[in-house]
């Protein structure tokens, strides 16, 4: 990776006897949107918590914007990153532009800069018109916009989401959705904890897959490539009289089955080559042909696979 956002070289994180995460390490580049995936109890919160410098690693070392995690450099890194977390955290009586004033002083905003970076923080999250409203009177999708410009107050390069579409609507989640990738044009590095595995795919360039420990790191499309043979459906309106000499005869084809449902699962090294030679065996075979076409598998199978099983990738 040319250019590193964040690196972290066996991170660790205990509180007494319990292990939160163990033995991380990964790098995120800058300006990517790296999905962090895991089930409840897995340590991505506290993961964030640590790299946002909120608490400190038992063990192991990581640099955050460039900034190694230690004393004396948690103030400088402040400055660079930003965390919102799940809860918006905002004082309800208070206006929306009160609450950004009142952090914005939190931040360290130089005086002077105040107003401009609240209304273009606001501005960027699609809220200038609701400036004045109090934060209590809000919707819940809003008080994520709110809190998310409250976030961009100080022009963080690397941000973390800690499950930022958590209990939202379709319409609030999608324009969530949207702001971040409008960060990611900018150039801001994403970090983004989320349990909606739609959510993961559309957004993230990379994900990792952890449960106290790193079980994969890579891009969606290239996991399902690693953990899944490809496979070819076919679906006929009645079975074949007799598929191993129709499916096992075709040229590159490894093995083949029938599902409960009816159709047959067609696993093949090289889909391109085989489907032609596969529709013509079929074809040949007067079979009723319902559908052909590659099994796509989501990032939900990747998921359950890596969490639920002791899987080795292949790489």
């Amino acid at each position: 990776m040319d250019e590193a956002a964040i690196r972290a070289t066996g991170l660790t994180k205990q509180f007494g006897p319990r292990t939160a995460f163990s033995d991380l390490s990964f790098e995120v580049g800058a300006g990517e949107v790296f999905g962090f995936l895991g089930p409840n109890g897995a340590g991505k919160t506290t993961t964030v918590r640590v790299l946002g410098t909120l608490i400190r690693p038992t063990s192991g070392t990581a640099e955050v914007a460039g900034v190694p995690l230690g004393e004396g450099s948690d103030s400088r890194l402040r400055g660079l990153v930003a965390i919102m977390p799940e809860n918006p955290g905002l004082y309800l009586r208070l206006t929306v532009y009160d609450n950004l004033e009142y952090f914005a002083g939190l931040y360290g905003v130089p005086k002077a800069n105040v107003r401009g970076r609240i209304l273009s923080s606001l501005d960027t999250v699609g809220m200038a018109s609701r400036a004045q409203d109090s934060a209590g009177s809000l919707s819940k999708g809003l008080r994520q916009r709110a809190s998310l410009a409250r976030t961009l107050l100080s022009e963080p390069k690397i941000l973390f989401l800690d499950e930022p579409t958590s209990g939202l609507d379709p319409v609030a989640t999608r324009e969530v959705r949207e702001l971040i990738e409008g960060l990611r044009s900018h150039g801001v590095t994403v970090f983004l904890t989320t349990h909606r595995l739609d959510e993961a795919e559309r957004l993230c360039d990379r994900i990792a897959v952890m449960n106290t420990t790193l079980r994969v790191v890579g891009r969606p499309d290239d996991l399902r490539r690693q953990l899944f043979d490809s496979t070819i459906e076919v679906r006929t309106r009645v079975p074949l009289v007799d598929p191993q000499s129709v499916l096992g005869g075709v040229p590159g084809v490894r093995t083949w089955s029938l599902d409960g449902d009816g159709s047959y699962q067609v696993t093949a090294g090289d889909i391109a080559a085989v489907t032609p030679e596969l529709t013509r065996a079929l074809v040949a075979a007067n079979a009723d042909v319902l559908r052909i076409g590659e099994v796509q598998r989501t990032l939900e199978d990747v998921y359950l696979q890596l969490v639920n099983e002791d899987v080795e990738v292949r790489r």
